[in-house]
């Protein structure tokens, strides 16, 4: 409890601070101004009861620990988070909001979360949100504090939605180009298939079925396509970035959320995932037109470049959309003291 009280306290006599977790995800938002205390040593799960389907744990808990609790009881996080260094937290991932491949099937990290407790810009220690499914109360006070990037709140304790593994999963294969691979999901978009994952990597559209065993043999055979033998070590790379296709040594890779049915011609990607709602596209270094290009076509982009030095790497929000973001920012951190220089910075 002595780093709680000492945020506290800090931030009550109104004076800046800045945290992280395992500080995997620095290239995310822009560069820290203020020297940030790690969170941890904050750290442990509160609570855990596998037949209610949630886990509380504290902010700075490792995502190891914390999978593999769930591992034993067969369970797992819904959202299948990106994981990007062993030091990787609850808290890191919450304030992030990343979600991995499964995001298509089964919602986003923003989805997952039930409550938090969190230390506001005033040094108050305020609660939201419950720890059961059904309690709503200060839901979307919580669910804001998914991909804030600890600038409304430091996150201290959270309650999240955990899932029964599926009793079986297969990987099929497919050769196809994107274009034609985009067409071939909106066509089994119509089938009943438990399709929980599809990216398109190098020619190749990967879809992951999960569910009961007769049910994911059925949906394989009627896809069609070759099975994938070590599909666990594929998704976990294309889920972490590790994927060669991710890597370049001298162009910025760029994450583009848009419509799923945004044609090729639209967006050149080298890669998709969430059955082409998830768009990865490399550019020249500081060519900031890939925010028009994204929004061309109805998206957002973000930039994942590790060494960008400038600005928040992240899509400028229109007018109306930044006013309500500056709204809850003053609400929750009147004085401006929380993450400095993470977001809203004018420059992009």
């Amino acid at each position: 409890m002595a780093l709680i009280e000492h945020i506290c306290g800090q931030l009550a006599a109104g004076e800046p601070v800045s945290v992280v977790g395992g500080n995997t995800k620095a290239f995310l938002g822009g560069r820290l101004v203020d020297e940030p205390l790690a969170m941890t040593e904050y750290a442990g799960i509160l609570s855990y009861e596998p037949t209610e389907l949630v886990l509380s744990a504290k902010a700075g808990t490792s995502l190891s620990e914390i999978q593999q609790v769930l591992d034993e009881a067969g369970q797992m996080l819904p959202f299948e988070p990106p994981v990007f260094g062993e030091t990787s937290t609850l808290g890191g991932i919450m304030a992030s909001g990343l979600s991995g491949p499964r995001r298509m099937h089964l919602g986003s990290c923003r989805d997952a979360i039930l409550g938090v407790r969190l230390i506001n810009g005033l040094g108050q220690h305020l609660k939201f949100g419950g720890e059961v499914m059904k309690n709503v109360a200060g839901y979307d006070l919580s669910r804001l504090s998914v991909g804030a990037l600890g600038t409304l709140g430091v996150l201290t304790e959270i309650s999240v939605k955990v899932l029964p593994r599926p009793e079986k999963e297969t990987t099929v294969v497919c050769e196809v180009n994107q274009s034609d691979a985009l067409a071939l999901l909106s066509t089994l978009g119509r089938k009943p298939y438990p399709i929980s994952a599809a990216s398109w990597i190098d020619g190749q559209l990967y879809l992951r079925i999960s569910g009961a065993g007769r049910g994911v043999d059925a949906a394989a055979e009627a896809i069609g396509g070759a099975l994938v033998e070590d599909a666990e070590s594929l998704w976990r790379s294309i889920r972490d970035l590790t994927h060669p296709v991710f890597q370049s040594a001298d162009r910025w890779l760029w994450r583009m959320s848009v419509p799923p049915n945004t044609p090729v011609d639209g967006l050149p990607s080298v890669a998709f995932d969430w059955a082409g709602g998830q768009r990865w596209v490399f550019a020249e270094p500081d060519r900031i037109d890939v925010f028009e290009m994204a929004a061309r076509v109805g998206g957002h982009a973000t930039c994942y470049a590790k060494n960008r030095h400038v600005g928040t790497g992240m899509q400028p929000l229109e007018s109306g959309v930044l006013r309500l973001n500056q709204r809850v920012k003053e609400a929750m951190d009147p004085h401006g003291l929380l993450n400095r220089g993470r977001l809203l910075e004018e420059a992009h």
